[in-house]
């Protein structure tokens, strides 16, 4: 019998016992110093890399001239643009790429650099494509008359497009300057999604005549034409157009619209470009009332022929000006809309009254205003105002009312300073309605009526 003692189980074999783990001390050594020497590998070679830049960028030292050291002892000169005063950052750097994706930012950014002298700045952003020879000599003659005082909030405004989404205008409003002299042109060109600096156009200098438009292309007239309408400088306004396509009675119409309706040009695309032919351009303007709450729009269309060399405004097509401006004012017992169509052709000013009244409001008297400044530029030109009413009550009620109502507008104008021989009145009673005074039902109609209820202005300039 054998001992059960004296027998080994398999697994009690000293060929199958389990062996004591190695230490991993040497494996965490040799991988510690193969990454040290990767980075000083990638070190070294950053290293290598900047030396490189340093050398591609850098110029060589130029000798230092009398007039280098005299500049060095007083200080750089402030009415100079001197190359040599270039800050590295205004080209190239992340910043100045911002400010070229957003024109309205490169033209501020050019601006403000005018602003405080830095004309280094201010040149490099212009770009060589536009600071040619001219315009750096007429620059540095500008700024050494008057420094630069843009005009506040806002110095930098959207003229309108030159080319639909590729061509635009601005313009740097400067302060405490003469009309026609407070204002730099930037013509842009936009490049693969970055704006450059094609043209600069630098006002007139102190002596030299105003134009009535610095730039005599389509855009410049508009421009300088809607300027002048913004002002309610009527006789400037006049000199953009054809007089034989947009009557003084159209002018006038505008000239209130803007002034009673508040309207301003949009601060976004103003004008933007529509048709853009060699004998015809056309432009929509983009207006909003002050406080934004409104906005609307009107066409402007301008033609040049081998008689006429330069640009003129042909036609004002006010229609969606005059529908936005009369649902503003819509409501009450006046009816409000200070152009209408003459069935002798062209537009007529007229003036609106309330039931049964004679007398004017408050909003005629501000539409009156701007035709007494419009005629007291000339005592040669005569206006005719004839009175009208609704057919409410007899014709010889009416007639005479429809006189007084023309007589209210003609007292007004002549306390404005107007000559009552530049006027003419007459009585037209209930005989010329504008609109039917009965619905077709035979219903009275109030809304006709109060269109009815007027005096109409013609100016026969």
């Amino acid at each position: 019998m054998v001992n059960p003692s004296s027998v080994s189980e398999p697994n009690q074999s000293p060929a199958w016992r389990e062996k004591k783990p190695r230490s991993k001390a040497p494996l965490i050594v040799f991988l510690l110093m193969v990454l040290l020497a990767m980075s000083t590998t990638l070190i070294l070679l950053e290293k290598n890399k900047r030396a490189k830049r340093a050398a591609l960028t850098s110029t060589p030292a130029k000798p230092e001239s009398a007039e280098v050291k005299k500049q060095a002892a007083d200080g750089p000169s402030k009415n100079t643009m001197d190359e040599n005063q270039g800050d590295n950052r205004a080209t190239g750097s992340p910043d100045v790429v911002l400010r070229r994706t957003d024109p309205m930012a490169l033209i501020n950014s050019i601006g403000q650099a005018l602003a405080h002298q830095d004309y280094a700045t201010a040149e490099k952003l212009i770009g060589q494509r536009a600071m040619n020879e001219e315009t750096r000599l007429g620059l540095k003659d500008m700024l050494s008359r008057q420094p630069i005082k843009l005009k506040e909030p806002h110095p930098v405004r959207e003229v309108g497009e030159l080319e639909l989404n590729r061509r635009a205008r601005y313009a740097l409003e400067l302060t405490d300057r003469e009309p026609g002299r407070d204002r730099i042109y930037f013509d842009l060109a936009k490049n693969n999604g970055l704006w450059e600096v094609d043209r600069v156009t630098l006002p007139p200098l102190d002596g030299e005549q105003i134009p009535r438009a610095m730039m005599v292309d389509a855009l410049g007239v508009t421009d300088a034409f809607l300027l002048a309408v913004l002002r309610q400088n009527f006789t400037l306004a006049r000199e953009f157009v054809n007089r034989e396509k947009v009557s003084d009675t159209t002018l006038a119409g505008l000239c209130i619209l803007f002034e009673e309706g508040n309207y301003r040009l949009r601060s976004e695309k103003p004008l933007r470009a529509m048709l853009q032919k060699e004998e015809i351009t056309s432009y929509l303007a983009n207006v909003q009332a002050a406080d934004g709450t409104h906005a609307a729009q009107f066409a402007i269309i301008l033609k040049k022929t081998p008689a006429q060399a330069n640009w003129v405004i042909d036609e004002l097509n006010l229609d969606q000006l005059l529908s936005d401006y009369a649902q503003r004012f819509a409501g009450g017992d006046v009816y409000y809309t200070p152009l209408i169509r003459n069935p002798a052709g062209g537009d007529t000013l007229v003036l609106y009254f309330e039931f049964d009244e004679e007398r004017l409001t408050g909003r005629t008297e501000r539409q009156l205003a701007i035709v007494a400044m419009i005629l007291k530029t000339d005592r040669k030109k005569k206006i005719h105002l004839s009175g009208h009413t609704d057919a409410l009550g007899s014709a010889g009620y009416n007639q005479g009312l429809s006189q007084n109502r023309a007589n209210a507008v003609r007292d007004y104008l002549i306390s404005a300073g107007v000559v009552a021989e530049q006027i003419l009145t007459s009585a037209k009673g209930f005989s010329e309605p504008r609109r039917p005074n009965v619905k077709s039902t035979g219903e009275d109609d109030p809304e006709g009526r109060r269109a009815n209820r007027r005096t109409e202005i013609y100016l026969n300039f």
